[in-house]
């Protein structure tokens, strides 16, 4: 049964990553624009490789969604999304905390910390065959 829970897990971090992924990519100056920064070269140049990223991440998830994780079963790949989801939350739950009008964030804060946690319990938990 975890199997398929992983599995679940896997499809739905890739589909909201890819989502990310393909908007940074498409729409950096928009991205920029909604959350007040300056539209310059360098930072849609940032925005673009962190789509570029999340479009990496999604993709190792959806091509390792049918692959048994936990435990000592593909532990780099639980890791990799582990620590990336749990970082990601931390920063994003400082920034909305520093900018509580800014709603983009606690979404963003609320995705990244159900990630990370669920996560961390396939990753920490017991794997079952």
């Amino acid at each position: 049964m975890k199997h398929l829970h992983t599995s679940i897990l896997m499809i739905a971090s890739a589909a909201v990553l890819g989502l990310a992924g393909l908007s940074a990519l498409f729409y950096p100056k928009e991205i920029l624009l909604a959350s007040g920064l300056p539209v310059k070269a360098l930072p849609v140049l940032f925005v673009q490789i962190a789509g570029a990223l999340y479009l990496g991440f999604a993709m190792m998830n959806w091509m390792a969604k049918s692959v048994l994780i936990g435990g000592i079963y593909a532990r780099p790949l639980g890791m990799g999304n582990f620590f990336h989801f749990m970082i990601g939350g931390i920063s994003l739950i400082k920034v909305s905390i520093s900018h509580p009008a800014w709603s983009a964030a606690w979404v963003a804060a609320a995705f990244y910390s159900i990630f990370a946690l669920l996560f961390g319990w396939v990753l920490f938990g017991i794997p079952k065959k």
